[in-house]
């Protein structure tokens, strides 16, 4: 199976990357099932990378029906180190204007039908998770929209909801209260599945409107969001490139805790552990596992 260091997810809008060459595409096997899509590999930026359609070409799977499991897996299957994300966001505050772009370092939970962990049946873990990002891939991000001139802000906090429905008004206000600065229904479970799998993880989160909160909201139309879309998509596709281009080389031994983040978070015997549970954890964990 060909192999890749750097894992991109494209959300809304970003259903291929431009500018990739020596295409392979793969299809991946995973014990939790199958991926979103067949991953597409080849060179950017002089980099292997490995592309993976968050909603499948064509678009076809809602966020709650997603495979995040599958995903994740089968990005470290192929041998990835670093995952730069890409999903469509609603603004919650002001200062995030659409075709703006945030790099949040937090997140809020306000999903309910996913499951977002690796452990369980038969061995319970717990990884850290007061930071959920990846500092090293969230700044070459932040350089990348520096270097592109798209406007990029690096650091707040994201809402995850379960969807397909956008938030009422009460929700909207509520997430405002918090203080979060823009609302989702993709990335947590991405972060969270990525630091159990010692794998770095940040998102690139385009604003396509102002969520339903804002006076304005009511007077923007499908046409209006979908010119938003196609512009970040090319905005998109020229961050990615240079954040890409920008992260260190896999060379480069990681610094980061997210490479050693499962070092100590398996707390089951290790002989009270099932031998199928270390069978599909082996990937994974095996190092951990004895």
């Amino acid at each position: 199976m060909q192999q890749a260091e750097i894992g991109i997810i494209g959300g809304s809008g970003l259903y291929s990357m431009p500018g990739l060459t020596e295409i392979h595409e793969e299809t991946v096997e995973t014990p939790y099932g199958s991926p979103s899509d067949s991953f597409i590999l080849g060179m950017l930026e002089g980099r292997k990378v490995a592309f993976l359609a968050r909603h499948g070409r064509g678009h076809k799977l809602l966020p709650s029906e997603l495979n995040f499991r599958a995903n994740i897996y089968a990005m470290k299957k192929l041998g990835v180190e670093r995952i730069v994300s890409v999903s469509a966001v609603g603004s919650l505050k002001e200062e995030h204007k659409p075709t703006d772009f945030v790099i949040p370092d937090q997140f809020i939970d306000r999903t309910f039908l996913r499951t977002s962990t690796f452990f369980g049946q038969g061995v319970v873990g717990h990884v850290a998770f007061g930071d959920p990002v990846c500092p090293t891939v969230a700044a070459a991000a932040a350089q990348a929209c520096a270097a592109t001139g798209v406007v990029g802000k690096l650091g707040g906090t994201y809402v995850c909801i379960e969807g397909p429905q956008f938030s009422t008004k009460a929700e909207s206000n509520l997430y405002r209260s918090w203080g979060a600065d823009i609302v989702g229904m993709t990335n947590l479970q991405e972060a969270k599945l990525a630091r159990e799998a010692e794998i770095c993880y940040a998102t690139v989160a385009m604003v396509t409107d102002y969520d339903c909160w804002h006076p304005d909201h009511d007077s923007v139309t499908v046409d209006q969001i979908v010119a938003v879309l196609h512009q970040n998509a090319e905005n998109a596709a020229k961050v990615v490139r240079a954040a890409v281009a920008a992260l260190p080389p896999s060379s480069e031994t990681r610094k980061c805790a997210c490479a050693s983040a499962a070092q100590f978070a398996i707390l089951t015997q290790r002989d009270a552990i099932p031998h199928e549970a270390k069978e599909r954890l082996k990937l994974l964990f095996g190092k951990y596992l004895g």
